[in-house]
Formats: C-alpha cells, structure tokens, sequence
C-alpha cells in the first residue's frame, strides 16, 4: 500500500527561517507604532486563548517565535482539543516585541488550528471504517509544510509532499503522453523510486492501469455507486488486494459516509487546506 512521510514534526530551522521571512514582510523598517509608544524595559503577561472549540496546532511556532528571554507557559499540546474560552499559552516578556509579533503568530497559529480542526472533523467519520482521509497540493504557497503538519496533526495523513516526492500521472499527464500504458511505461523506465499511482476516471482506464501493474489508482469524481464497483473491480483482480485505492472528487463533510463505506483505502480532500477556516484566536495583555 501506498504511505508517504508524515510530518507531525516541523524542522525548527525551517520554522525559525519562515517566521523571520513572515516578519521581514510584516516589520521592513520597524513597528513605528509600538516602538513610538511602549518603552523597550516594558514587561508583560499575555494569554493566548481560543474563542471556539478546536484542535490546537501551534507549540512549534510559540516554541521559535519568542526569544529565550521569554517564559512561555504552554497548556496544551498540539492536537489537542481545546474548548471555547480556555487559556492555550501564557507569555511572559518584553511587551514591545509582544506586539510586534502578534499579528504573524496568530495569523500562522489561527490558520493551522483551522485546519487541524476541520481534519479532525473528516478523520472522525472516517476511522471507524479504516479509511485515511488524505490531504492534497493544493496549499497556500509558501505554507506547505506547515499546513500538511496540521492535516498530520488534526487525525488526517499526508499525501506527497511535492512533486519531487512521489508519482501520480493525472488526467493531463495520461494526454500528453496519449494513454495510461504510454505514461506508465515512460514512468518505469526512469526507474524512480517510488510506486506509481494512477488517477482513473472510468471502467476502461482502471483496466489499462491494472493491466500496467500500477501500485494505486486515484478514483476521481465517481459517484458512491459507482465507486463501489470500481473498487470491487479492482479487488476482484489477481493483483488487487495490493493496490491503493483513493477517491477524490466533490467529497464534503456531508456527503463523506456515502463514501467511506465502499472499499476505498484512503479519500483524498484539498478542502483541508485550501478552504479552511481560521480558527478564532485572541491575545490579550493581562
């Protein structure tokens, strides 16, 4: 079966590196505003905390964001749930380098909790039928790996990384090279260490890719019914029982236990990444 890496952990050179470049973005010349009103020996006390229930995903950034000046007391560990109105982190220092890194840390933090949370709510119908609700490519530039470690950390599992990282011939890939077996064939000659999935999208070209001994194929767009069949087509075959399944396509919170029970291993959501919901996230001086 199919399984790429799975980041539940972010380097901390990487982390440091982004957030310098998120706050050289935000900050090019100084924060006028704090440095003309707050005094550089100012100290204070500010509580990170949720204003609605989620699933936290931010300690790695907390843990490189502040300097080692500062005394952070964390509550929760990500993947946690958190209810409305509790207290996630409490921040100890210089108040002016508070403000001036506020608004970046929680953009970061409130946009991977979203997306921890909105995973969680897909994993949870998901799991009870041992179905792997799967992230995609479609992520915020820039912002990759920090929103695949969410999906990791909201319950789902990751899919390639990038496309150095793994082989899926799609619908466009499977045109320009003329057929599945054409794609396929060029695939293995390179002889890239990795397996080869195949996105499918009816009856005739799952049976080429079979017949290609692909290692998964990528049902996209199917209806449950028909997806259903397609599954048993494929399981029914010598090689099937190897094969990894994913479904794609028009898949929702709503419509999602249609789809869990027809056999497939894995169903793949960019919603998880590409429209999720910041969570809501405030800090405040005490």
């Amino acid at each position: 079966m199919i399984q790429y890496p799975q980041h539940l952990v972010l380097p901390g050179k990487y982390v440091k590196n982004k957030i310098k470049e998120f706050l050289d973005e935000d900050i090019p010349n100084g924060d006028i505003t704090t440095f003309g009103t707050v005094k550089k020996n100012v100290k204070t006390t500010a509580v990170l905390q949720a204003q609605q229930n989620l699933i936290f995903a931010g300690e790695q950034i907390l843990n490189h964001i502040f300097p080692k000046s500062f005394n952070i007391a964390l509550f929760y560990k990500d993947g946690s749930f958190v209810k409305s109105n509790e207290i996630i982190a409490k921040i100890i220092g210089s108040a002016a380098y508070i403000l001036s890194v506020e608004r970046v840390m929680l953009n970061l933090i409130q946009r991977l909790c979203g997306i921890a949370t909105l995973t969680q709510k897909y994993s949870d119908i998901a799991k009870p039928f041992n179905v792997k609700i799967l992230d995609t490519r479609k992520t915020t530039p820039g912002l990759r790996l920090f929103e695949k470690y969410a999906v990791a950390v909201g319950g789902g599992f990751n899919h390639r990384l990038d496309l150095s990282s793994g082989i899926l011939i799609k619908d466009n890939h499977i045109k320009a090279a003329g057929s599945i077996p054409n794609a396929v064939r060029q695939i293995k000659q390179n002889k890239y260490p990795f397996p080869i999935e195949v996105e499918c999208e009816n009856e005739f070209q799952i049976l080429e890719a079979l017949e290609c001994k692909v290692d998964g194929a990528l049902l996209d767009n199917m209806p449950p019914d028909v997806l259903k069949k397609a599954v048993k087509l494929i399981r029914n075959h010598p090689q099937g029982k190897k094969i990894f399944i994913e479904a794609s396509g028009g898949i929702t919170l709503d419509n999602l236990k249609k789809y869990v029970v027809t056999g497939v291993d894995a169903i793949s959501i960019g919603a998880l990444t590409h429209s999720a919901k910041g969570a809501e996230l405030h800090l405040e001086f005490i």
